[in-house]
């Protein structure tokens, strides 16, 4: 796709994650936003994947290790064919296959349930090893908060990875600077990231703007050229992207517009796809 074509669907996975989390009446619509351009990259560009053959054999494998920004992952899926679009706004339904975090029994697409932060890496760890011994050549990726980094299991997964000299995964972390209690640095900080992730034996991709595919794509590339050694991407990013009123604001971490925000938001929106158009 060309750079125009992911513009346009990233602002289609967005309207997306606002239509599910305002339908629901609850979420995580910042973070969702945030990562929305790395989601759409992921699915529209980067990973091998079928949305007929969901299940293909030698697919490339997402792990979304913050499970809660399942509104992203599932507008990325639901654009990219997995299922319905119209299907977004069943998120946490009594019944619904869409629900809070990501299941991999129920969600067409979703190659691991997650949502215990610190979980996803320490899978993605094991699925790219797994893919070593079998002689697989897919790739493994997995997206963290930068919040998520304060969890201690993700330096175990981290270390492991680094030992096993896991060139296959690619760790990406959304590093918007903020989560549930306040800016990272205040709450408990994992800076420098980049740094730490290179103590680890990671080859590191600073990607300076999560939102300019441009950057995006020569970020993955050179995570796919590395040889040796697991690549992380920190992907700086903007909380609550696209919307206005969400954006850099921690307290749309964890909860669903009302029917004015909506609108106001659908219309930002609507407004950056008429602009898009234009182009």
């Amino acid at each position: 796709m060309t750079n125009l074509e992911l513009q346009k669907t990233a602002n289609e996975v967005r309207k997306g994650i606002v239509t599910a989390v305002h339908a629901a009446k609850a979420g995580h619509p910042g973070g969702s936003l945030s990562a929305a351009d790395i989601f759409t990259y992921l699915y529209f560009e980067e990973l091998n994947i079928d949305p007929k053959n969901p299940k293909m054999e030698n697919r490339d494998r997402f792990v979304l290790s913050k499970g809660h920004t399942a509104p992203g992952l599932y507008s990325a899926l639901a654009n990219r064919g997995f299922f319905p679009v119209e299907d977004l706004v069943t998120l946490r339904k009594l019944g619904s296959y869409l629900q809070g975090h990501p299941c991999m029994q129920s969600v067409p697409g979703v190659d691991m349930s997650s949502g215990s932060l610190g979980q996803g890496i320490s899978v993605a760890c094991g699925m790219a090893l797994g893919a070593k011994m079998s002689n697989k050549d897919y790739r493994v990726y997995t997206l963290l908060g930068d919040g998520e980094l304060e969890e201690g299991q993700v330096w175990e997964a981290s270390m492991f990875a680094g030992h096993r000299k896991l060139d296959n995964l690619c760790v990406i972390v959304d590093n918007n600077g903020l989560q549930i209690d306040g800016s990272i640095d205040d709450v408990c900080s994992p800076n420098p990231i980049d740094k730490k992730f290179e103590a680890f034996n990671f080859h590191v991709v600073n990607l300076d703007d999560a939102h300019d595919f441009d950057k995006i794509r020569a970020a993955f590339k050179e995570a796919r050229e590395t040889k040796g050694m697991p690549t992380a991407i920190i992907a700086h990013s903007l909380k609550g992207k696209g919307v206005s009123f969400m954006e850099g604001s921690v307290d749309w971490h964890g909860k669903a517009p009302n029917d004015e925000e909506y609108a106001v938001a659908m219309a930002d929106l609507e407004r950056i796809g008429e602009a898009l158009c234009q182009k």
